[in-house]
């Protein structure tokens, strides 16, 4: 039977052993301890409950919400092909709990850590048709056990950025036995075809498919509502949303806000943390009087739009994005990693971040574009460049405009992968292909 490094058997229980000493510094480990804690034995309940051995069953898997997001966008094009199919969802991160909650799947739950036993069990119990991981979130452990069941094994939205870990020593040896398991791949380009195949998925096997996080977003922003109230908050004057940000992305937007005002003092800057718990937004409020501007009003206790709203809860930046006017996303002066640019763009709304974008192959299609904007990090401690630059987008209207039409045109150019993939993983169900593994070279009949 194909199997996993001895190596990484144990790295996966020692992990799982250290999980409750780990969770004690990190409520987010704590969070996701918990939710996996029986998570292999409720879904394994629901599939000797539930699971309908005449239907064809397919199991997607996402690590956190912005690879949830892809999956949903292919999971809902798949169940337009297959209306007939059952479908379960797991996760990792405990940040993709109410995604989760709301997907339009029969069973989902926290993915539990991936060992042998558990893997068995589930696989067992659940009978999958098909096995789908997003983006690269791949747990070989689980794979290579479904590839020796004959259980077809896909990837969905696959990308491999050109730093990842995963193509270093040891993580490649490690994890290439769950690689090398997978039937079926769609890449989001030629470069991550040629990285998983680096990873060791077979090359004949890849297709490039494009990334479906673009459906995902567009999806997304068609079912805001055109008088949702999160969208007042930036009408009416010059608002500039900054999504997603984070201490070094503050310190830049508070230093331009402020040398803003006084040259136009109608400009408002709507201000959603990365992480809004009480402490980080407290510190903000300070920081934001340290610079001389108007106290914020917190998005929870806002009737109407003020000169600087602080985002105290999560979930509201994507219409918040609706009412601006331009936007900066963050995470480009750290090494958490840009965060989503499609959003704003998307609104057609023209889009600046920090320096450390090279990462994101989204922020290098709208650069190309001409549709953003990249700060260079010179003036990392001031926000001299993003002064000019926000400066300009209120001066220049028509400038800003066609700045934002031709960020939307990039997501326009970008749909359509969602379907793609949901052609492909609906290939592996309805031709009921024998059931082969890439590994072990033997094939069941479906």
């Amino acid at each position: 039977m194909p199997a996993t490094p001895v190596v990484y058997r144990l790295a996966a229980r020692l992990g799982r052993g250290l999980a409750p000493v780990l969770s004690l510094f990190s409520p987010r480990l704590a969070a996701g301890h918990r939710g996996r804690i029986g998570a292999s034995e409720r879904l394994a309940a629901w599939g000797r409950r539930s699971r309908d051995h005449a239907r064809p069953l397919v199991w997607f898997h996402a690590s956190s919400v912005g690879e949830g997001l892809q999956a949903e966008s292919v999971l809902l094009d798949l169940r337009r092909l297959h209306p007939e199919a059952q479908y379960v969802y797991t996760h990792f991160s405990p940040s993709a709990e109410p995604l989760a909650r709301q997907l339009p799947v029969d069973t989902a739950d926290y993915l539990p850590y991936d060992l042998p036993d558990a893997a068995q069990e589930l696989l067992q119990a659940l009978a999958p048709t098909l096995l789908v991981f997003s983006k690269l979130d791949l747990w070989p452990e689980l794979a290579t056990r479904a590839a020796a069941r004959g259980v077809p094994v896909a990837m969905v939205a696959a990308t491999v950025s050109p730093g990842s870990g995963r193509l270093r020593w040891p993580a490649r040896a490690l994890l290439r036995e769950g690689y090398r398991a997978v039937t079926l791949a769609g890449a989001v380009s030629d470069e991550d075809a040629t990285r998983l195949a680096r990873l060791g998925v077979a090359a004949d096997r890849i297709r490039v498919l494009g990334d479906p996080r673009f459906d995902s977003v567009v999806r997304r922003i068609a079912g805001i509502g055109r008088n949702d109230p999160l969208l007042l908050l930036g009408r009416g004057a010059p608002t500039l949303v900054a999504g997603s940000t984070w201490p070094a992305d503050e310190a830049v937007l508070l230093d331009a806000f402020a040398r803003l005002r006084a040259r136009r003092p109608d400009t408002r800057l709507i201000l959603v943390p990365h992480e809004p718990v009480p402490a980080h937004l407290r510190s903000v409020e300070e920081a934001a009087r340290r610079a001389g501007l108007p106290h914020p009003v917190r998005l929870s206790t806002a009737t109407a739009p003020a000169p600087l709203v602080l985002v105290d809860r999560v979930g509201a930046l994507a219409a918040l994005y609706g009412g601006g006017t331009m936007a900066y996303v963050g995470g480009g002066f750290g090494r958490a990693g840009l965060h989503s640019v499609l959003e704003p763009a998307a609104w057609s709304v023209p889009v600046a971040f920090g320096p450390r974008w090279t990462e994101s192959r989204d922020a290098a299609l709208l650069l190309e574009g001409g549709g953003a904007m990249a700060l260079t990090g010179r003036d990392p401690l001031g926000g001299g460049e993003l002064y000019r630059i926000w400066l300009g987008w209120i001066e220049d209207e028509a400038g800003r405009s066609a700045q934002g039409e031709r960020a939307r045109l990039i997501v326009d150019r970008g749909a359509g992968a969602s379907h793609r993939s949901a052609e492909l993983l609906a290939e592996a169900i309805s031709s009921r292909l024998p059931r082969t593994s890439p590994i072990a070279g033997r094939s069941t009949p479906g």
